[in-house]
């Protein structure tokens, strides 16, 4: 059998992921974040950054990402700094910047927003708080959004896991899922301040920029002319105060399941993620994560057979 295993980028790592969600296996190995089975090839990606590649076609698949895709790759490096990377003092501009959050949650939803924040307004959002979010904690950010809600423009969207499970059941990858919300949120904003001036739009990069626009090529309304910055958040108020009324509107729809369930859903994907969601499973039935977790991840899998041990 032959292995080649490759350290790749966040963002290749992401492409990697959804290229191969057709094939994808909830069987996850420790310590892995992905794992998919061609005919020929067993694909498995790790926190660590590594992939790899084991099987008679292992060479052939590693090579689309390396080898003889070399100036593909090439070419996508030249993009990110290039075509797409903002302008070095993008921290005077007015800008409208959007992300997403809720994405690697078990439970809970996906929530995308928009935000826009001219220069004028920078160091009210200063005074606010407004910051990356992964500085802050939810009581801060709770705090913050309330503020935020009023003197910003903004878009917020909000998809639920029914419809998330609905159109992941119908061969969407979470990545199209999350541009068709970054582009809906945006237009949404540009509708809100017609007629004002703003200097560029800077989307949080989930994705490289090809595969971004090829989720976006059979939608009507696009935005085209963006910048794409992975931790945008630390580039742009616009992007983190997106970020912060995003997590805010995440953290008032785990506060919802709460109310509903008596007792609070864990965040993220661990093994207390598991556990609660035996917990439901034993009390409501399996149809219970349709209502409240993304139904595709592995931990679907583990709390089926924790609720089973329990009954």
């Amino acid at each position: 059998m032959c292995t080649v295993v490759l350290t790749v980028s966040e963002t290749i790592m992401n492409e990697i992921r959804e290229d191969y969600n057709k094939y994808k296996t909830n069987k996850l190995p420790p310590g892995s974040v992905f794992a998919a089975k061609t005919p020929g090839c067993t694909i498995t990606g790790y926190r660590s950054g590594k992939v790899m590649f084991q099987g008679k076609e292992a060479q052939k698949e590693a090579g689309r990402w390396e080898g003889d895709s070399a100036k593909k790759n090439n070419k996508r490096k030249h993009i990110d700094q290039h075509q797409w990377s903002p302008p070095h003092h993008i921290q005077e501009l007015s800008m409208i910047g959007s992300d997403e959050v809720g994405t690697g949650d078990f439970f809970g939803p996906i929530t995308v927003a928009a935000v826009y924040a001219k220069k004028e307004q920078h160091p009210l959002l200063k005074e606010l708080g407004v910051k990356d979010s992964k500085h802050l904690t939810d009581k801060k950010i709770t705090e913050i959004a309330k503020d935020l809600l009023h003197v910003v423009p903004y878009s917020l969207l909000i998809l639920h896991n029914k419809k998330y499970n609905e159109l992941q059941a119908k061969g969407m990858s979470q990545g199209k899922m999350k541009a068709l919300l970054h582009n809906r949120a945006l237009l949404n904003v540009m509708e809100k301040i017609k007629g004002e001036h703003y200097d560029g739009i800077l989307i949080d990069q989930f994705a490289q920029p090809d595969t971004y626009f090829r989720y976006l090529a059979t939608e009507k309304e696009k935005v085209t002319s963006v910048y794409f910055a992975t931790q945008a958040e630390g580039l742009h108020l616009s992007v983190a105060a997106a970020s912060i009324i995003a997590r805010y509107a995440f953290l008032k729809e785990m506060d919802k399941f709460e109310t509903q369930f008596g007792f609070a859903l864990p965040k993220g994907a661990g093994k207390q993620v598991d556990e609660a969601a035996a917990a439901l499973i034993s009390k409501y039935g399996e149809s219970i994560l349709g209502q409240c977790a993304k139904q595709h991840f592995a931990n679907t899998g583990k709390a089926k057979r924790l609720a089973s041990l329990k009954n």
